[in-house]
């Protein structure tokens, strides 16, 4: 009796306020905004006149691009005679840029689809850059594929649409109708899941903006956006099924791109371990990409407050994790073709190894196992500096692997009679040289049109600032 006493009289413990429980979560937007400081934070780069710092950026990616354009209609013109494949090498420069550009373009799914599925709130600073930065990369990708078809006029044909010619269709059995198939396919869905996250951020910019063009061309795209309850039910309803839609795609795409070898008996390319090492790869190289240009954005556009360290540590672990996993994959293919007995394939990683293209093979290993393991470190992967410099090495490592997973297999053959070198060619260069042109003025534009962090988002992961005492609280205080 006394000990049910003494329960009853225990003091009752106090459950967390909503300032202890908002203590305890992350900062992800620091400065103490509110949601009228995201607004102007974010539309006033877009309502100022571009700076010369823009202009600059701006000439010398259009340079680019008007160079590339440039050699594209001159290897048009005299065909793809201009480039330095021969008999041997019949796939070199031009395939190693579509798989780099398609693997640039994995990132923005992944940041949007994935990690919203597994409900990662610091993704909000980066993800509508990210589906932008996507979206330019498969267009980028989409570029080579049709050139490499000799023929580019007719591409056309590629598509499954009803024709006058019979029964003559495409090849289905070909990896190049897979290609575009997938590529579309990730482009499309790209394309749609990034309109409908902006959708919200069309109608602040409508409901802002002065009358004139831009407020039109906002009410336009805001599909009559009016913040209802309804209304952000239906829209996030419509974003979680794209969502999910989008997900498979971060591993297909690529995984189709990765057939496009592995289904051929070429030693070194036909082996199953192909499609994760690409999708894993692929990740690994969108990330470096994302966080190259979001270090550049944070720095000019001054969003300190919005990408901060937490984004970039963040980011930091996923590349380290998809960077081990391609390491991994790297000792993979040698101890396979080792235990195989197969001396095809032994030679062919021998030869990747210590023949004549090692330097690449090196510069690859370096850039994409050895360097990246800085960032095991907390101080280094918290320092924007460290991590910017180990992005740039990760992309240069990323187009190097596709590089010598083509031209190494290839140049040389089962006979060393048809042995070869492959050289590219100054046009190869420019073009490739030219896709990033278009690759930076699509994302500079992208920048002076459009919001590059998702306000509606943002301000959903914003931290509320702890409520004042009500003034009968604070006499009642004051007064005891």
């Amino acid at each position: 009796m006394v000990e049910s006493k003494q329960k009853r009289s225990a003091p009752a413990v106090n459950a967390p306020s909503a300032e202890e429980l908002a203590a305890l979560r992350p900062t992800l937007i620091t400065g103490g905004k509110r949601p009228g400081d995201v607004t102007r934070d974010i539309c006033e780069p877009m309502d100022r006149k571009p700076t010369a710092l823009w202009w600059a950026a701006f000439s010398v990616s259009l340079a680019a691009l008007i160079a590339g354009t440039i050699a594209v209609t001159y290897q048009i013109a005299f065909g793809i005679g201009t480039w330095g494949l021969n008999r041997t090498v019949g796939w070199a420069f031009d395939i190693t840029n579509f798989v780099f550009w398609v693997g640039i373009g994995h990132a923005g799914t992944l940041i949007s689809a994935v990690l919203f599925l597994f409900r990662q709130k610091w993704r909000t600073s980066v993800n509508r850059s990210a589906e932008a930065m996507t979206l330019f990369a498969v267009m980028c990708a989409g570029l080579f594929p049709v050139i490499h078809m000799g023929r580019p006029w007719l591409a056309f044909w590629m598509g499954p649409y009803p024709n006058t010619r019979g029964s003559l269709w495409v090849n289905f059995k070909s990896p190049l109708l897979w290609d575009v198939f997938a590529i579309s396919t990730y482009l499309l869905i790209s394309a749609v899941f990034w309109y409908i996250g902006l959708i919200p951020d069309l109608a602040t910019i409508r409901d802002r903006s002065k009358p004139g063009i831009r407020q039109r061309i906002a009410s336009i795209f805001s599909l009559g956006w009016n913040g209802s309850a309804r209304t952000w039910h239906r829209y996030e309803t419509v974003y979680m099924l794209l969502a999910g839609l989008a997900t498979p795609l971060v591993f297909s795409v690529h995984t189709i791109v990765s057939m496009d070898f592995a289904t051929a008996v070429i030693p070194g390319w036909h082996t199953t371990i192909f499609p994760p090492y690409f999708v894993a790869g692929a990740i690994f190289s969108g990330l470096a990409m994302v966080l190259t240009l979001m270090i550049i954005a944070r720095k000019v556009m001054q969003l300190e407050n919005y990408i901060t360290i937490v984004h970039i540590e963040s980011m930091c672990k996923l590349m380290l994790s998809m960077g081990s996993l391609v390491g991994l994959a790297y000792g993979t293919e040698f101890f396979m073709a080792a235990y195989s007995g197969n001396p095809y394939e032994q030679f062919v990683f021998l030869n990747r190894a210590l023949g004549p293209f090692s330097w690449a093979y090196w510069t690859m290993v370096s850039c994409n196992v050895l360097i990246p393991q800085v960032l095991w470190f907390r101080p280094l992967r918290r320092n924007v500096a460290v991590v910017f410099v180990i992005c740039i090495i990760i992309n240069i490592g990323m187009w190097f692997e596709r590089f010598v997973i083509i031209v190494t297999s290839l140049h040389r053959d089962f006979l060393p009679s048809s042995w070869a070198h492959y050289t590219p060619t100054t046009i190869e260069i420019i073009t490739f040289i030219g896709s990033f042109g278009l690759f930076f003025t699509c994302f500079l534009l992208f920048c002076r049109v459009a919001p590059v962090i998702a306000m509606a988002e943002i301000k959903g992961v914003l931290k509320n600032p702890p409520r004042s005492k009500a003034p009968q609280e604070s006499a009642k205080g004051d007064a005891v």
